[in-house]
């Protein structure tokens, strides 16, 4: 399968001249860290542990395995694996040879699975035998007749059933023997080819694949050490699904690039993460603001020393600001670091340590080099510095569209500009603030509500632990606020209780929310993010 692209000459020579694209694969870093340090430990999960000589041999034996099958430079190779060395082999070995990865997120189910593989064409998938009681085979059963491009269908773990094959015993093939490794070097793929093709997280409709290169990937990762400190010495851990873009990322690839050690939980929890912090030495980790409140919730944080950990990213939603003063309270030595980014172009703007407590606590942080940001207004002009506008982004990050909705992709540009759907502002020194999402402005009475800042206020009341502001149907006024709010256990609040606390605080009156549900959780695509359209539905349908 050939996944056509929006990718043009004139972006590539830009890319290219300017040094964001140095026309490096994944598979690159990875001979070079295997021929520099072949002993040292490349990747741990939650069952073994494989270093750097022994993964680039999974990777060829995979890859010469993959060409047996029949799988060839743009094909497309699905797998739905938790955070384990097995995705890793399988994602480089698809590299190796130009195959396409398609990365599946593990609680994802027929729905998702059945159009995700569908679109995509895939010649195999990857699954496991059973992970957190799910069937995986089972529902490929179910689903493989309406994937004709299907061919292939290997199991982790247990005993494949009719119709599959064993993770196993293909790994277990001496495929070097049948075919000579030294050919894989002649099937190293062009930088500018597609690699991943992995779908939003569908917070508002259909998920969408978006189409990354290798280029657009490693550039993502190459300014990270000199901003956050990552030396082939750092400890990398990510407990997100590799199959987000954040662990694609940050947890698969950034510690190859680095020739570092990675880290892998495929459960989170963050009792055992503070074990394996003491255990391996963490130094970074990323992920979403969940994680983040859970670790400083920890019932055994006090009993153990987490003091290598100096790196915290708060990646794919807004970290509430009170959260990040609280980790400075508890965890001194770490820098909790609030970005922000997208599929369609990674990690655009992050905190910078060092930063005064106003860009590093209240700002979504600064753009990478090469990333650009701007504000517009609904005409297309350019706004000026603190004025919310649409947040469009251009750089060597952003993807090469949506695979098979490239007319949906262009009218996303405004020429070199992606429109990201974000409402924010950015102020003198290019610091951006998020301010809610175009798709999730609370318009009351013609008064736009800052829905992000609402909601940082509410996350520093002591008795709320989640928060997201909505709007609901309203027939004069539009709409209005609704609080949804998960309260600290046995806490008793109501809505006079949160408009005291707004008004303590000096949030405007007409920001005030009118309307408090109170909920044990809040509905959350696997990355982290709260799926608000869905909160939407539900309170609508009762307002």
């Amino acid at each position: 399968m050939a996944l056509e692209t929006i990718l043009s000459r004139e972006r590539t020579d830009l890319h290219t001249r300017d040094g964001f694209w140095v026309d490096r694969t994944i598979t690159d870093h990875l001979d070079e860290a295997a021929a520099a340090t072949p002993d040292r430990v490349a990747f741990i999960d939650a069952r073994r542990q494989i270093t750097y000589a022994e993964l680039r041999r999974e990777v060829d034996r995979c890859a010469l395995g993959l060409l047996e099958l029949g799988i060839r430079p743009g094909d497309v190779v699905s797998f739905q694996l938790p955070n384990w060395i097995e995705w890793v082999v399988l994602h480089y070995a698809a590299t190796r040879i130009g195959a396409i990865s398609n990365p599946l997120i593990p609680i994802y189910r027929e729905r998702e699975v059945g159009f995700m593989v569908g679109l995509a064409r895939s010649k195999v998938i990857v699954v496991p035998s059973e992970f957190r009681g799910f069937d995986h085979p089972g529902m490929v059963d179910k689903l493989r007749v309406d994937w004709p491009a299907l061919e292939h269908v290997l199991v982790v773990d247990g005993s494949p059933g009719q119709g599959t094959q064993s993770w196993a015993e293909f790994m277990a093939t001496p495929w070097e023997e049948r075919r000579d490794p030294a050919g894989l070097a002649e099937l190293r793929p062009d930088p500018n080819e597609v690699t991943v093709l992995i779908f939003t997280s569908g917070t508002t409709g259909e998920p969408k694949g978006v189409m990354h290169t290798h280029n657009t990937l490693v550039a993502a990762n190459h300014p990270l050490p000199e901003r956050l400190g990552i030396t082939s010495h750092s400890v990398v851990h990510m407990a997100s699904t590799l199959a987000h873009l954040t662990g694609l990322l940050y947890g698969a690839r950034l510690p190859v690039q680095n020739g570092a050690t990675g880290v892998l939980q495929d459960v989170w929890d963050p009792v055992r993460f503070v074990e394996l912090v003491e255990q391996h030495g963490i130094t970074y980790t990323s992920a979403a603001t969940p994680f983040l409140h859970d670790l400083l919730a920890a019932p055994n944080l006090a009993q153990h020393d987490v003091s290598s950990l100096v790196r915290f990213c708060c990646m794919g939603a807004p970290i509430p600001r009170a959260m990040v003063r609280a980790a400075r309270r508890e965890l001194p030595g770490l820098v909790v670091l609030g970005g922000w980014g997208q599929t369609e172009d990674a990690l655009v703007t992050l905190g910078i340590p060092g930063d005064p407590d106003e860009k590093l606590i209240d700002t979504d942080g600064h753009p990478w080099p090469g990333m650009q940001i701007r504000v517009v207004d609904d005409s297309g002009a350019e706004l000026p510095p603190g004025v919310d506008g649409r947040l469009q982004v251009t750089g060597p990050f952003l993807f090469v569209g949506y695979a098979e909705r490239l007319e949906m992709t262009r009218a996303l540009f405004d020429g070199e500009w992606f429109d990201t759907g974000d409402l924010a502002h950015i102020d003198a020194e290019g610091y951006l603030s998020i301010s809610g999402r175009t798709k999730d402005v609370i318009i009351r009475g013609g008064e736009n509500i800052p829905v992000a800042y609402v909601e940082n206020v509410l996350y520093e009341h002591p008795q709320i632990q989640e928060v997201a502001v909505v709007g609901v149907p309203d027939p004069r006024l539009q709409e209005r606020a609704c609080a949804c709010i998960v309260p600290i256990a046995d806490a008793d609040l109501t809505l006079d209780d949160l408009k005291a606390f707004l008004a303590e605080k000096g949030v405007a009156k007409q920001y005030w929310p009118e309307r408090l549900e109170i909920r044990s959780e809040l509905p959350r695509t696997p990355s982290g993010k709260i799926q608000k359209f869905r909160l939407r539905e539900e309170i609508g349908d009762g307002a």
